[in-house]
């Protein structure tokens, strides 16, 4: 299997993690040799519930049951859709009024930005360094790593990138500017939460200039972070919310949600302003509703931080130098990346996920499933620890 993984399948990277899996339950995943690996990574952010959580997967075979793709987005009335949409909007702030499904969280990315230059007719976007987005052309155009866009250029025009967190940088948003993009919490450059008010300042000067704020909550929203999006911890509320990952409980779904007055601008002029095949999938759309439905209606999102502060009580050690994020997205920083790797590489061997970040190179990423036990963070929790032990030996 693996030999057919390599030769048949494009590779992201030199060197895939290559285990072969063969199921997953709960904060569970088996190989094919039947050991089993603690999930910290969840899909990275993806697994909400965890794995083969049984109200997703009834509310996925029921939907297959009665029929699964039947029209391009936005023509037909499925239920599943509506359901979702709605469940969407009755947990966000009242200026939020319409859902625009996509397949993914970089396809909900795309719409965003060309809902900001339609709306607004202007052209210019706003972005954070080290922000990332996704990795269709768009998205990346608003990603401010230098080495991954340096290969694929040109891309978009317009884009202006200030720095996270810095103030200062808040007045080059003008009125030139149709948007900006920020992540509520930047993951690849580290899970760096906002200080200071910045989201409410980039807020007050989107709302004088005219210009609209985009959040993306793709890895921080859907509970993860102990509200239902990120951006409630933060006293900020943006124009347009994108989000994906969590939402589908483990399945590919993405959305971009707005007011009717700012959705209503793809509608015409031209008709058509955004169109998606699979969008929106009824099967999906069904595994969506069944992972809001229960995060709602469970306690989930407040044990997450009760679950952050068990993690960082547990997680002391002299060679962490700190632990970035919030809830159950967290990043345990490390010395140096080779560091990183090892206590990485070595914790798989011992039956732990965990994973990197995309930029921050000395982060160790701890998300694991919302529906994590107790048990499970203190299980997982020494394994990294006692690792810890034996790279400070070898380092």
């Amino acid at each position: 299997m693996k030999n057919d993984f390599l030769k048949y399948l494009a590779q992201t990277s030199p060197h895939p993690l290559a285990i072969e899996v063969s199921s997953a339950k709960g904060s569970y995943v088996y190989d094919s040799n039947n050991k089993e690996y603690l999930d910290f990574i969840a899909g990275v952010s993806a697994n909400t519930l965890g794995h083969s959580n049984p109200i997703i997967s009834k509310a996925i075979k029921d939907q297959v049951d009665q029929y699964t793709h039947v029209m391009v987005y936005g023509e037909f009335i499925q239920k599943p859709q509506v359901d979702l949409c709605k469940i969407l909007i009755e947990n966000t702030p009242d200026n939020f009024e319409s859902v625009y499904l996509t397949n993914s969280g970089t396809e909900a990315t795309e719409g965003a930005l060309k809902l900001a230059k339609r709306f607004t007719g202007r052209t210019e976007i706003i972005a954070a360094k080290n922000g990332y987005h996704g990795n269709t052309q768009g998205s990346m155009s608003v990603c401010g790593a230098e080495e991954q866009n340096s290969a694929f250029r040109p891309l978009i025009p317009g884009i202006r990138f200030i720095e996270f967190n810095n103030v200062v940088d808040i007045d080059k948003i003008t009125t030139n500017t149709a948007g900006v993009i920020l992540e509520t919490i930047q993951g690849g450059a580290g899970f760096i939460e906002p200080k200071n008010e910045y989201l409410k300042k980039v807020q007050e000067k989107c709302n004088k200039v005219g210009a609209l704020l985009i959040l993306d909550e793709i890895q921080s929203g859907i509970g993860r972070t102990g509200k239902f999006f990120g951006f409630e911890n933060y006293n900020a509320i943006p124009d347009i919310i994108v989000t994906g990952k969590g939402l589908g409980g483990g399945m590919p779904i993405g959305a971009f949600i707005t007011s009717k007055e700012i959705m209503s601008c793809i509608q015409q002029n031209p008709k058509l302003g955004h169109i998606t095949t699979f969008g929106g999938h009824p099967v999906i759309a069904a595994a969506g509703k069944a992972t809001l439905s229960e995060l709602v209606n469970s306690n989930l999102m407040e044990q997450s931080l009760e679950k952050e502060k068990l993690i960082k009580k547990l997680l002391i050690h002299p060679l962490i130098s700190e632990i970035r994020g919030k809830g159950l997205m967290l990043a345990a920083i490390v010395e140096t990346p080779e560091i990183a790797s090892k206590i990485i590489l070595k914790c798989i061997d011992k039956g732990l996920l965990l994973y990197w970040l995309l930029f921050e190179s000395k982060a160790i990423r701890i998300t694991p499933p919302l529906t994590i036990s107790y048990d499970e963070i203190y299980k997982g929790c020494n394994i990294i620890i006692e690792t810890m032990n034996e790279v400070l030996v070898d380092y």
